[in-house]
């Protein structure tokens, strides 16, 4: 599988750096609210990514993290008045309900920051103790961004901007040596309430740059195949995991790196201000399922970004029963039940009739161009025309496509009887049509759109179809 490497900026091929089990770690959610659709195209892509690898025949190795303790989780718990643990509790159940409804593969592991301190405070020892670290006057401490020569590489920086990317986006507010140095305990605040952990630098909690890097070492070590989160992880999120994890462990950590693209409502950025930031949840109260909340959040380059209006909701609708029908097709000829399981379709390991989407798939995960081809491929099938042994290989490859996709199709919906109005204008158009008689035959045609309809013709007869 090829795949677009950020570090590098080029396409690179994807092997597991044991010869054997492609070793991934995925930013997690923080978990102080529900997770919106903007997080979760994130989640979505990745989740597209693990199958496409599995079912290419590579095991994986999935480890995403809980952020339950930060700025965000502390106040909102206080907000609430429940107990941290509680509030973010109740709120990774939510994810995980979520997750559920869009089909996202569990991942193997699932750590959480709070279950990890010991962890982030013994990654901070080495880093003091290397001289990459040092304490200020209020007890945080610090990660000196000076002592790391290779800190931009990740988002190709200057120094300028660098200095100039911390004062926006670090909200910390301790006393620091340089603008660009982050902190990795802070020390603790009457906000904090109780909220607060004990370290050799006094009480505090850990930074939140510091708790995917603690996590990454206790299960994937100091080298991995693949890192992933939003494009808005790249700096500085990812380029902190780096330097606090190189200087402390003085492994290579990430071998590839996978970035998504934002999200955008009806062509601007998703704000609760504008009234157009959307959960799950939000959505299925418009009478929207998950399944085509999903097949939106992966129909466009996950390189790009992706423009979520409600309309390719209702062409995701559409699309989905297309797949449906299709499916139902071969279903009838095969005689098969319900759809096969994700193991199965490990087992199948092929895409058939349909390998122009798996290629698609497999450069750069390219799912437009994948589901282009599967509706190409499936354009003019007439699965009456099958034997049975076709109707069974093809039913198991579009699965295969679709096992990787995460897609979950509906029931396929027979096609609207159309009233008996809509019956004589089709009538008309195909006398017109067989005695050449364009202009009426476009009269009629415009007619039957009025009307929400129109014809797919073949040589001998017409199909009556609902606009």
């Amino acid at each position: 599988m090829l795949l677009h490497d950020t570090l590098t900026r080029t396409d690179r091929p994807l092997h597991p750096l044991d010869g054997k089990t492609l070793r991934i770690y995925c930013c997690g959610p923080t978990v102080y609210g529900p997770a919106h659709i903007g997080n979760f195209r994130t989640f979505v892509v990745q989740d597209v990514f693990r199958r496409t690898v599995e079912l290419g025949g590579t095991p994986t190795l999935h480890v995403r993290n809980i952020t339950d303790v930060d700025d965000k989780t502390i106040r909102d718990s206080q907000k609430a008045g429940q107990t941290l643990g509680s509030f973010t509790a109740e709120w990774t159940a939510k994810f995980h309900a979520d997750c559920e409804a869009l089909n996202l593969l569990r991942p193997h592991v699932e750590p959480s920051a709070v279950a990890h301190i010991p962890h982030q405070i013994a990654m901070i020892e080495k880093l003091m103790a290397s001289g990459h670290a040092y304490k200020a006057e209020d007890g945080s401490v610090y990660f000196k961004v000076g002592a790391f020569h290779e800190y931009g590489a990740l988002s190709h920086l200057e120094k300028r901007e660098i200095r100039l990317g911390a004062a926006q986006t670090d909200s910390d507010e301790y006393s620091k040596e340089s603008m660009a140095d982050f902190a990795l305990w802070k020390a603790r605040k009457d906000e904090d309430g109780v909220n607060f952990w004990a370290s050799p630098w006094g009480e505090g909690r850990p930074g939140w740059h510091l708790e995917c890097s603690a996590m990454i070492l206790e299960y994937l070590g100091t080298e991995f195949d693949l890192h992933s989160g939003g494009v808005d992880l790249i700096f500085p999120h990812h380029e902190n995991e780096i330097a606090q994890s190189c200087c402390s462990t003085g492994g290579k950590f990430a071998s590839h790196w996978f970035h998504i693209a934002h999200l955008m409502v009806d062509g601007g950025k998703m704000s609760k201000s504008l009234g157009n930031l959307f959960t799950l949840a939000d959505l299925q109260a418009k009478g929207y399922t998950a399944a085509e909340v999903r097949y939106v959040l992966i129909s466009g380059h996950y390189r790009a970004p992706l423009n979520f209006t409600f309309h390719t909701l209702d062409s995701a609708r559409q699309a989905l029963q297309k797949l449906a029908k299709h499916e139902a097709s071969l279903r009838a000829k095969y005689g098969a039940g319900g759809a096969p399981k994700y193991d199965d379709l490990i087992r199948h390991g092929s895409a058939g009739v349909f390998a122009d989407a798996w290629a698609l798939l497999t450069n750069d995960l390219n799912v437009p161009g994948a589901l282009g081809a599967v509706f190409g491929a499936i354009k003019d099938a007439d699965s009456t025309a099958f034997d049975v042994e076709t109707a069974k290989s093809r039913w198991m490859d579009l699965h295969f496509v679709l096992g990787a996709l995460g897609v979950i199709l509906p029931e396929a919906q027979p096609d609207a009887e159309a009233p008996a109005e809509v019956v004589a204008l089709a009538e008309q158009r195909w006398a017109a049509k067989q005695s050449k008689d364009w202009a009426a035959a476009d009269k009629f045609r415009d007619e039957l759109a009025a009307l929400g309809w129109t014809t797919k013709d073949s040589k001998t007869e017409y199909k009556l179809i609902p606009l």
